[in-house]
């Protein structure tokens, strides 16, 4: 079970970078740039690498973490932040790393198994004990008594999964009839109680503030939460149709090769891929690609449609330009 003072902890500024950035006696230091809520996964994952590299090499390493909402933490790497890996949730959020900056390299995607993403996830539903408001499905989401709470898609990639994923479902439901599936994301984004930048704000402000009926951001945070609160004040829901959330990884190749981290880098996302890791991965409530791991874990992760964001979208590009820029659909159903 997760400690709540640490699962909650405050952060100082808009990038959360551990103590460790202090001299250390390690023979090298990595910087993992992160999304903010894989701040604990992450803490409990470096030492187990740690401990790999030194078995593997005989050499000891230091991981540093940095954690902030994913496209605020590509932002602050092209403007300097020294990240030697990036372990985002947005595909986006690394490829402009390349388009930008060319700080990945530009086939990123296949220097790791599956799209270069570890593992996965969708969106659920995190309800107050006893669902008091019956909250099943996306369609109880646009009800008049139902408020709701999930980071605002303009600057948090979480938010944007949960953005296409109710969109997913009016496509599914409405089907070629664009006024009803309009109308429908209108009504869903009118019930928004907080838009916060990010998901880690998003729960304090459904669980710390009390604030709405239902928080909606990834499987793996609602289920954290309710194993942090032994099921006696929250629940989970889990609609038959939503997301696939991949969760990209890659080197920032200009400055592993600056601080002379490459290998290590590169073995710090590869290890995410081995057995010890994907179980670790699976107890932070993701879902993964061992099948070992997988079959363990089946009675946990229930059956889900989960359309992909070229279904629902065209794919991230589409995406980000149809619905998430400046004057697009998300402004426009927005208006009052």
């Amino acid at each position: 079970m997760l400690n709540k003072s640490r699962f909650f902890r405050p952060l100082f500024g808009a990038l959360l970078v551990s103590a460790s950035l202090q001299a250390s006696a390690a023979d090298q230091s990595l910087l993992n740039t992160s999304y903010d809520i894989a701040r604990e996964l992450f803490a409990s994952y470096n030492p187990m690498f740690a401990e790999h590299w030194k078995e593997e090499t005989g050499h000891t390493v230091e991981i540093r973490q940095s954690h902030a909402g994913s496209s605020k933490q590509a932002l602050a790497i092209l403007q300097g932040l020294p990240a030697d890996v990036v372990t985002f949730n947005q595909v986006t959020d690394v490829q402009v790393l390349h388009d930008r900056g060319n700080l990945v390299s530009a086939d990123w995607k296949s220097q790791f198994p599956n799209g270069s993403s570890p593992y996965y996830s969708t969106t659920a539903f995190l309800v107050r004990q006893g669902n008091p408001k019956g909250i099943d499905s996306w369609a109880d989401l646009v009800r008049d008594d139902v408020r709701i709470v999930f980071p605002n898609p303009k600057t948090s990639g979480n938010g944007r999964y949960t953005y296409l994923a109710a969109l997913g479902y009016a496509q599914k439901t409405f089907g070629d009839d664009q006024a009803k599936i309009d109308e429908f994301m209108k009504t869903f984004l009118s019930h928004v109680a907080v838009f916060d930048t990010g998901g880690r704000g998003a729960t304090t402000t459904f669980v710390e503030r009390k604030i709405g009926d239902v928080l909606i951001t990834f499987e793996s945070e609602v289920n954290n939460i309710r194993d942090q609160y032994s099921d006696d004040q929250y629940e989970v829901v889990v609609p038959k149709t939503s997301i696939l959330a991949e969760f990209p990884v890659a080197v920032v190749e200009r400055n592993a090769e600056r601080n002379g981290t490459t290998e290590v880098a590169h073995e710090y996302l590869n290890y995410l891929y081995s057995e010890p890791a994907q179980r670790l991965l699976a107890g932070f409530n993701y879902r993964v690609h061992n099948e070992t791991v997988k079959a363990e874990v089946a009675d946990r992760f229930p059956e889900v449609d989960l359309l992909t964001v070229e279904d629902i979208a065209g794919g991230w590009p589409e995406a980000m330009k149809n619905i998430f820029s400046s004057g697009a659909k998300l402004d426009q159903l927005q208006r009052r």
